[in-house]
Parts: structure tokens; sequence; C-alpha cells
């Protein structure tokens, strides 16, 4: 007789009489006991944080949570109103839209900040010096390479998010100040020598940098920022419930749209 197949996991397992996640009972170990924040970064890494990896954890879940009204909010809010039996695919649509321009910075971040770092030939700096020397070299090979510099620049924030520096003072705390945000800082003190501007490390970046250096893994770094704006959304849902503006945004397009001639040369030609 043909032996089924086995799919292991050291996840979640049900039995008739017993849930079991994380090899521990569900209902006696983890519920009322593991809190949320702590839990998700249990699930992904399958090593139990300790308290302030997820002081640090929680602090970046909060810095991502809610932007006001950003795309993904007001996507989240139309598709609601279009489709109010469907609270599920209101929060798709926002999450859908976290990519390279909002949320996914985080993602970009702790990936380009990984990626130095693990092209070096030795060990990474033991000072604030070493450190200005190797972001100088970072930020001339994009700019050499007409590359954007992952986590600089904000568009509201131009004289500095206030998430940068309240996170690196709690990652600071904790002790979780690693070679990913030591990296990010430095690459805020020495840019202007290279793009003759001050640019403001932003809070996504931030946060990209922060969670890489609670050893979570690098893919799954925008998993992590659209944890954080699920709530965020549910949030904005909540709100329109209460104070419904997604057909006043609907209809502030709709009656303000303006016909035009089609182009005749949609391809970019002349002739």
């Amino acid at each position: 007789m043909t032996e089924p197949p086995s799919y292991p996991t050291a996840l979640g397992a049900s039995s008739p009489t017993s849930i079991t996640l994380l090899g521990q009972d569900l209902a006696e170990d983890v519920m009322g006991t593991v809190g949320f924040g702590e839990l998700a970064y249990w699930l992904a890494t399958q090593r139990r944080p300790t308290p302030g990896q997820v002081r640090v954890f929680e602090a970046v879940l909060a810095a991502l949570a809610d932007h006001g009204f950003t795309p993904t909010a007001i996507v989240t809010r139309l598709t609601y109103l279009s489709a109010p039996d469907s609270i599920q695919g209101a929060l798709a649509a926002g999450l859908l839209g976290g990519g390279s321009r909002f949320l996914g910075v985080t993602e970009d971040t702790g990936a380009f900040l990984h990626e130095v770092l693990a092209g070096l030939d030795g060990p990474p700096p033991a000072d604030e010096a070493g450190w200005d020397a190797l972001a100088l070299e970072t930020v001339r090979a994009c700019r050499a390479e007409r590359r954007l510099v992952p986590g600089l620049g904000h568009h509201v924030h131009k004289q500095g998010d206030p998430r940068t520096p309240r996170l690196m003072r709690i990652a600071t705390e904790e002790g979780t100040f690693g070679p990913h945000l030591s990296l990010f800082a430095a690459i805020g003190r020495v840019h202007p020598q290279v793009l003759g501007k001050t640019l403001p490390l932003n809070g996504a970046g931030v946060c990209g940098a922060a969670l890489a250096d609670l050893d979570l893994p690098i893919r799954l770094l925008r998993g992590f920022a659209l944890l954080a704006r699920t709530a965020g959304l549910i949030g904005q849902l909540a709100e329109e419930l209460r104070h419904p503006v997604g057909n006043e945004i609907f209809l502030s397009v709709d009656l303000n749209n303006r016909p035009v001639a089609p182009d005749p040369h949609p391809d970019g030609t002349d002739g």
C-alpha cells in the first residue's frame, strides 16, 4: 500500500483535540500570552524574539500603518464604495498598491543595504569614519550608475522625517542598531557631498534598515510593510463607515473630467 504524501511544517497543525502553533499549544500557551507583533516575528523566523526585538518590530509596524489619504487608502475606500459587500476586496485593492513608490521602499532599502554589506571583502566598518567612507563609496556608485538611493528623500518631510530619528533611538536603546542602520545613517551624513543637496532619510527606508538588522528575511520585508498597512486600511474602512468620503472623491473626478481630442500618434511618433 502506498504511503500517503507527507507535508511537514513547523508552523500550525490541528488534531481533533488540539491546535499547535510553532510547537506551542495555541489555546494554552499562545492566546492571551503572545502579542501579535511577537507572533508575526516568530512565524517569519521560527525564532522567538527578545522583548527588545519585539519593541523595534512593533515600532516599525506603527510607523508604516497609516499615512492618511495615500493611494493605497484612496483605492481601498473607492473599492468599498463600488463593492461594499467585499471588505476583502477593498483591503486587497489597497495592499496591491504597495509598490516602489509606496510601502515598497521598505523592502527596497533593506535589500539595497544588505547587498552593499554582502559585497564587503571583510568585516563591516568598526567606527563612524569607516561607515562614512563606505557610504560615500556607495552613494558615488549610485550616482555614476544614475540609480536612486532607496530611502533617501521624501515628498512631504523635506526637512526630516520624524520617524527616522525615533526609530534609530529605539533600536539603539534595545541593542538592535546593527550594520544596516549604521550604513543608512552614514548615507544620511555623507550624501550631500555627492548629490550637492541634503535629502532626508525617510521613514520607510529606516524601517527597512531596522527590519534587516532584526535578521528578518530580506525577501519578506515588503510583507511586513503590508502587514502594518492592513491595520491602517481597516482604520480607513472604519472611518469610511462613520464618515464616508469615497463618493465625494469619485464625484470630484467624474464631474471635473475634461474631454480632450485623441492623440493622433499614441505611439510617440510625429508622422
